[in-house]
């Protein structure tokens, strides 16, 4: 950026320049010439002393059109690279996002489950029926208890010898009712994806979950640490 308006600066410099010597060689022209010599020349030797000065007008007058040109292109690129590099930031911001990588705030829904003493506990399984309903009615970001869920979020019931359950979330938080699952998305999407009656998730769990619309829910990034064993990333050639 910074180089861009440095030769965009000597570009318009040399305009100026050039500017100034066309109106200095016609003032250097008016004083130098002897009126009397005009006047003693011939109609042939005025038409060669014209044509001469035109010229020289034109190659200069050329000279500064190609130089505006050159400024007008140098304007161009800045204004295509800074179009590029918000662009770009935008895609790798987006990118980011959809990685877990940021922060989020949107619209979306709540859901809250707890175990009931007359049901069975709610398990891994459970949740992962919930989170790809979600997924399918279009969530955005998805968290539970307050741990970012992304494509490779691992969900799984650790049972205790004593009888103890909990739910492990992204290899390292351990999660016990109730369970907070937040959904930033369209708000009436979400909500008819679970509420779908028989098949909707808060009907199939109405002893357990209910459903709320919120705005402005805030999810944070993934806690966890993403690594790609198996994936070549390099670019074919």
């Amino acid at each position: 950026m910074k180089k861009g308006k440095g030769v965009i600066t000597v570009t318009i410099g040399l305009i100026c320049f050039i500017l100034t010597y066309v109106m200095f060689m016609q003032f250097r022209t008016i004083e130098e010439t002897n009126i009397t010599e005009i006047e003693s020349m011939t109609t042939a030797e005025l038409r060669e002393k014209s044509v001469a000065w035109r010229e020289k007008y034109e190659e200069t007058y050329a000279k500064l059109e190609e130089n505006r040109s050159i400024l007008e292109e140098y304007k161009q690129r800045r204004e295509s690279n800074v179009e590029a590099s918000e662009l770009l930031e935008k895609e790798l911001l987006q990118a980011k996002m959809i990685a877990g990588e940021t922060d989020v705030k949107g619209n979306g829904i709540v859901v809250t489950i707890t175990d009931n003493e007359n049901t069975e506990k709610i398990t891994a399984t459970d949740l992962l029926v919930l989170i790809n309903e979600l997924r399918l009615a279009g969530a955005e970001a998805i968290s539970i208890n307050d741990q970012r869920i992304i494509n490779m979020s691992d969900v799984v019931d650790i049972n205790i010898d004593d009888g103890a359950h909990f739910i492990f979330v992204n290899k390292e938080k351990r999660l016990v009712s109730p369970y907070v699952i937040k959904a930033i998305g369209d708000q009436k999407y979400l909500e008819s994806a679970l509420t779908t009656k028989t098949v909707g998730f808060i009907d199939q769990y109405s002893e357990n979950a209910t459903l709320e619309r919120q705005n402005n829910i805030r999810i944070p990034k993934y806690s966890g640490e993403i690594k790609v064993k198996y994936v070549d990333i390099k670019e074919e050639k």
